[in-house]
């Protein structure tokens, strides 16, 4: 194999790639990146075994082949050259590659190309989701998706999309998080899978990037594989029964408190910071008020108040801090609805006459 390409270039593709390379692979081989060279191109791969990721690279092709280079060392070498023109090529006699760029030379052992994975096909007609719908649900729901592999079901985004309608959930079971999402023109069928979250994070970083304006998707057997722009992305979904989200929604509240947003949020990161080793963010209610207090023993404490629309008895409630704060800022808007039952019931945060978006937190016991 041999071929030249632009330095700015085969660094920008391999930061894409190189997200896929497993950091404690049991094989050799999941730790590379692929080089395929062929008169159609020159692709780049990697895979971890869970998630994969490929991408063309624009490069002239001299003489086509493949090797399969670590993942890690290949991506710093890239960023080290000083040299715009790069020329890579293999010595099949020595078993390595040489990578040139102006006056400096690498040589750098191949991993076995055998060993690595084929990456599923993008056979069939794909369903076609808008880019950047897609991008800003995930960022809103997949904050709360469990990362506790012992629940692996709870690791993924349950994800369904007909006509012009998505909807995307995850839980940890502490937390959940429901976005609806009205599309601008039908997918093309009909999608139901639970899919990694972190998967779902590295697309949403892809098309954040920019340059995209639709995403394909393709279902297999155990696999997704999604096409944006010249990234294709395969992930494997995950096996069991996701949570029926609707049936842990509270059907009606006793408390809907309207408060600014932006005020809120600032309240919550700073009285957090005193809300240590895991001790509750504490929320006082009482008529036209709202008190935010935490305590950690032997560190100190932290109090500031708020106004806030509630009516009726007081009532205090404690929840995660940062559950809580993450909640907020999905919230879109100038103001969020915080609903309450009692302090031993969930509350739910949600935008102000819009049920689109919701995101239920479990609250925490406090002690008196």
């Amino acid at each position: 194999m041999k071929l030249s390409t632009n330095r700015e270039e085969l660094v920008s593709k391999l930061s894409i790639v190189s997200r896929a390379v497993s950091t404690r692979a049991v094989t050799q081989a999941l730790s590379g990146i692929l080089l395929t060279a062929s008169e159609n191109g020159v692709e780049l791969a990697a895979t971890d075994g869970e998630m994969g990721l490929r991408t063309a690279l624009d490069a002239q092709v001299d003489e086509p082949g493949s090797v399969l280079l670590p993942g890690r060392l290949l991506a710093d070498l890239a960023r080290s050259l000083a040299d715009a023109a790069v020329l890579v090529e293999s010595r099949d006699s020595q078993r390595d590659v040489e990578i040139r760029s102006g006056g400096s030379s690498f040589h750098v052992r191949v991993l076995p190309t055998d060993d690595f994975p084929a990456l599923p096909a993008e056979d069939g007609e794909p369903l076609r989701i808008p880019a950047a719908a897609l991008a800003a649900t995930v960022d809103l729901v997949a904050r709360a998706a469990s990362r506790d592999d012992m629940r692996p079901v709870l690791t993924g985004v349950f994800v369904t999309a007909a006509g012009e309608e998505m909807t995307m959930v995850a839980t940890d079971s502490y937390r959940l998080a429901v976005k609806r999402t009205e599309l601008q023109q039908a997918i093309g069928g009909e999608l139901e899978a639970n899919i990694p979250a972190r998967a779902l994070r590295e697309l949403g970083r892809i098309v954040g990037a920019g340059g995209v304006e639709e995403v394909g998707v393709r279902l297999l057997p155990n696999q997704a594989v999604f096409t944006a722009g010249a990234v294709v992305l395969n992930t494997r979904l995950i096996d069991g029964q996701f949570p029926n989200f609707r049936q842990l929604l509270p059907e009606s509240y006793e408390h809907d408190v309207r408060l600014p947003r932006g005020e809120f949020l600032e309240v919550v990161r700073r009285v957090s910071q005193l809300a240590q080793r895991n001790a509750p963010l504490r929320l006082s209610f009482s008529p036209g008020e709202l008190k935010v207090s935490a305590s950690t023993p032997d560190v100190g404490d932290a109090e500031e108040s708020m106004p806030a629309s509630f009516e009726g008895e007081p009532l205090e409630i404690g929840f995660n801090p940062e559950f809580l704060r993450d909640g907020i800022e999905s919230v879109e808007g100038d103001e969020v609805i915080l609903r309450l039952i009692s302090p031993l019931r969930p509350g739910l945060l949600q935008p102000v006459d819009n049920e689109d978006f919701r995101y239920l937190v479990m609250p925490i016991r406090l002690n008196v």
